[in-house]
């Protein structure tokens, strides 16, 4: 924490942007600094910004997209592959893949990936939704692009044993993306190939 702040306001300020993600002290104060020497309107447009994304932010009641309406934009694109799903573990990583200007089906957002060591279970996950998705709709492809990890990886078997029964191939992406790393975090050459060049489920897991 910075100390000896000529203002309690800044300083408030100051604590507030630290806790951002990847935000430090100095940083922060750097920030809070630059909007008390902007005009106001550009520090009330940001506080604005803010107040309408966290109150009046929707998330698609198909896909679980963040999105502006109860459909998303790319639920609600005709011209997607409706029968190609791409499971992903949250909202970045449906930017990630998007960036990538390699894949044109639908998604379907998890929320977060099973981890009995925190307490995150099936019951916590849009699993549910997700295999109500596949039962209504003419789904061929539920694409797993979760992360390399022990949870991702348990929240896939989960995935493939509740839809055994079905005759939905599963894919998961190649394993361009190395061990432990995050989708968003990925360069898009190697992300977009990874989808590009995905492989059968039960093939990916039996060259483990």
């Amino acid at each position: 924490m910075i100390n000896n702040l000529p203002s309690k306001r800044v300083e408030n300020a100051v604590n507030e942007l630290g806790k951002l993600p990847g935000i430090g002290q100095k940083t922060a104060l750097r920030l809070a600094l630059h909007l008390l020497n902007e005009d106001p309107e550009t520090a009330t447009a940001l506080g604005n910004a803010i107040i309408d994304m966290r109150e009046n932010i929707q998330y698609c009641k198909k896909c679980h997209n963040i999105s502006d309406s109860n459909i998303c934009h790319i639920c609600a694109n005709a011209a997607r592959d409706e029968q190609t799903v791409c499971v992903v573990h949250d909202v970045r990583d449906v930017m990630a893949i998007e960036n990538t200007s390699q894949f044109n089906g639908l998604y379907h957002v998890l929320g977060n990936v099973i981890s009995p060591m925190e307490g995150i279970g099936p019951e916590d996950l849009t699993i549910d939704a997700l295999i109500g998705r596949l039962k209504e709709e003419n789904v061929r492809e539920l694409i797993l692009a979760l992360p390399s990890t022990v949870e991702g990886d348990t929240t896939g078997f989960y995935i493939v044993k509740q839809i055994r029964d079905t005759n939905i191939r599963v894919s998961s992406i190649a394993r361009g993306i190395g061990v432990g790393d995050e989708l968003e975090y990925a360069d898009e050459a190697t992300l977009g190939r990874s989808i590009k060049n995905r492989v059968p489920y039960d093939e990916e897991n039996e060259d483990k």
